[in-house]
């Protein structure tokens, strides 16, 4: 019997929420693992998507029939405002009979809306992750996966991460080669290095206590200098206690890791701006190469160079075609930005 995937759409969806997962299945279809795509929205007809370019043929979820896999797209009104009430109800009805139910980017917000993810760990857009975790507390966010799976929900990163997650479908449907194949098709790696942390573009959060701003604005201008919890309790005329008080109120984290939060970011612009990786690190405050790359891998899941290379411009990728696109016989490592 084909497996049936239905696309939970609604007006404002992110096109590529939908036209990538659903590239993914269109490919598995031609090496004979076929997918039966029906688009389904609150009171059927036409969608508009983002882009302005319309969606057409929904259907409503009673005329949706038999769905083993809910996939449910994207958009920004869905982190910027309640979800509506047709839109979870048009879930609710076909995610309960579904085998499978899977969210890309903020299409998280409907899963999450319904309580299905309560006590769940869930991925969503980076930039939407902490107001999901707000939300939602009961949902145990993921800010850095690509994708997340926990019992029969499957949630994923923003927007292009749903082919990611299409692809991990298709593994577990029809076998790691049939994935590997699509991957090779459509010029994607079938899993990619490090999580969407390295794809953010963080800024230090502004402090709104007197007392911190002043040493805040210091380290910001000169992440490289001697910021260690004593020198930092002085400069704030604190305690070296206090300060961590105030750092947890006011940026929810410690002042260490917010230290070196601020150097990676450093770190970040500088690799960008063509500096050498022993020159970040001198400059950035991490002192060595090594340690550089032990922080890097730690937030971002790649290395410098790595990140440089995939980050500075896209005329790198003009060149001749290297590695992740072997020949068919050949196995693919992972999926790339």
């Amino acid at each position: 019997m084909t497996h049936r995937v239905g696309f939970v759409v609604f007006d404002g969806v992110t096109l590529l929420d939908v036209s990538g997962p659903a590239e993914v299945l269109h490919q598995a279809g031609r090496l004979g693992h076929p997918y039966d795509l029906v688009m389904i929205s609150a009171c059927g007809g036409e969608v508009r998507t983002s882009t302005g370019m319309p969606l057409s043929g929904t259907v409503t979820a009673a005329g949706a029939g038999r769905v083993d896999t809910v996939l449910v797209a994207g958009g920004d009104r869905l982190a910027e405002q309640p979800v509506d009430a047709e839109l979870l109800a048009t879930t609710r009805a076909v995610a309960e009979r579904a085998t499978r139910v899977a969210s890309v980017c903020t299409g998280a917000f409907v899963l999450a809306g319904l309580g299905l993810l309560d006590g769940r760990r869930a991925a969503t857009h980076w930039r939407h992750a902490g107001t999901l975790a707000r939300r939602h507390p009961r949902v145990r966010v993921e800010p850095d996966a690509i994708h997340v799976r926990d019992g029969r929900f499957v949630t994923s990163a923003g927007i292009s991460a749903g082919i990611d997650l299409t692809l991990a479908l298709v593994e577990d449907d029809h076998g790691a080669g049939a994935a590997r194949r699509i991957a090779r098709e459509l010029v994607v790696f079938l899993r990619r290095p490090g999580g969407q942390s390295q794809f953010t573009t963080p800024a230090p959060a502004p402090a709104r206590d007197g007392l911190l701003r002043p040493l805040i604005d210091s380290v910001l201008a000169d992440p490289a200098a001697d910021h260690d919890l004593p020198s930092m309790a002085r400069a704030a005329a604190v305690s070296p206690r206090h300060l961590t008080r105030l750092f947890h109120a006011e940026l929810g984290t410690t002042p260490a890791r917010w230290v070196e939060r601020v150097r990676l970011d450093h770190a970040r612009r500088l690799l960008l701006d063509g500096h050498s990786v022993t020159s970040v690190a001198r400059h950035s405050g991490f002192g060595s190469d090594e340690t550089l790359r032990r922080v890097f891998l730690r937030h971002l899941g790649t290395t410098p160079t790595a990140y440089r290379q995939r980050f500075t411009s896209t005329s790198a990728s003009t060149g001749t075609a290297r590695g992740p696109f072997p020949g068919a016989g050949d196995a693919v490592g992972h999926r790339g930005a």
